[in-house]
Formats: structure tokens, C-alpha cells, sequence
């Protein structure tokens, strides 16, 4: 079994975050560069817009490349692109994630379940690490104590 981590402890895709801020910054280039040599019939106007377009597209990548998923002693914090949400660890009953999945899957205590895109299955010998040390922590943190 995994090592149980020192916590705080930040699990977030190596791959995603690269291509994500790298496309980002040659779509921005890209437009502005575009921008700067169409013909002058393009007004100022047009030209903003493919500009604003360009850092509209790099901000959805960037909200792609921010996933995470934070522990800390209180419980867990799952950044996904649009949405964060905040466990307690009682809160977490399993995370598990089959072969070919994209990322893994917490079931929660309140029969509801949710995706942790900070682990990317992609990644798979760093996706398998990263998901043994969430269910050490899950399984150190998050179990009720036997009742004596």
C-alpha cells in the first residue's frame, strides 16, 4: 500500500496543466499576431474581438489547467474546471478510478458522487501514486473509529 502523504498535500495533472498554458499562449500570440496583419478593412473594433477571443479561449484552458485536489487535517478540496467543492474526510466514504478512466471518483455519504479532475488517468504510473496516497489519507482520516 501506499505511504500515507504529509499533509497539506496539492495532487494536480503534470500534462493537462502543460498543454493547457502552452496552447493558451500561442491561441493569445496567435490572435493578437492576426490581429496586427489583416487588411484595413478590418476596423479597431474587429480587431479587439479576435484579440478577446484569443484570451476567451485561454481562460477556458486556464480553468482546465487549475484543477486540484488540496488535502489538508480538515478534509479535502476538489477543483474541477467550473466548480470547488469542500469535504470533511467523514464526508468521503471511496475514490476509485477503473482502467481508462479519466479521472477518479469520490462517492460521498450523502449517496451523491463526484469527479476529481486533479488526478488525471492519463497520466498513468503518476495517476496510480496519486490515487493510493488519496485512499491511504481516505482510509487514515476518513473512517469512523471502532466503537470499543
Amino acid at each position: 500500500m501506499t505511504e500515507t502523504p504529509a499533509l497539506p498535500t496539492v495532487w494536480r495533472p503534470r500534462t493537462t496543466r502543460i498543454v493547457a498554458y502552452t496552447m493558451a499562449g500561442v491561441i493569445v500570440f496567435g490572435m493578437i499576431v492576426l490581429a496586427v496583419v489583416v487588411p484595413e478593412q478590418y476596423k479597431l473594433v474587429d480587431r479587439v474581438l479576435m484579440v478577446g477571443f484569443g484570451v476567451f479561449i485561454a481562460w477556458i484552458l486556464h480553468m482546465l489547467a487549475r484543477c486540484r485536489v488540496a488535502a489538508d487535517e480538515a478534509g479535502v478540496t476538489v477543483v474541477n474546471a467550473f466548480n470547488t467543492r469542500r469535504f470533511e474526510w467523514p464526508q468521503i466514504l471511496d475514490v476509485a478510478m477503473n482502467v481508462g478512466d479519466p479521472w477518479p471518483t469520490l462517492d460521498l455519504a450523502d449517496g451523491t458522487s463526484i469527479g476529481a479532475m486533479g488526478i488525471n488517468g492519463a497520466e498513468k504510473t503518476r495517476a496510480a501514486r496519486q490515487l493510493g496516497e488519496l485512499q491511504a489519507l481516505l482510509h487514515t482520516r476518513g473512517e469512523a473509529p471502532d466503537p470499543i
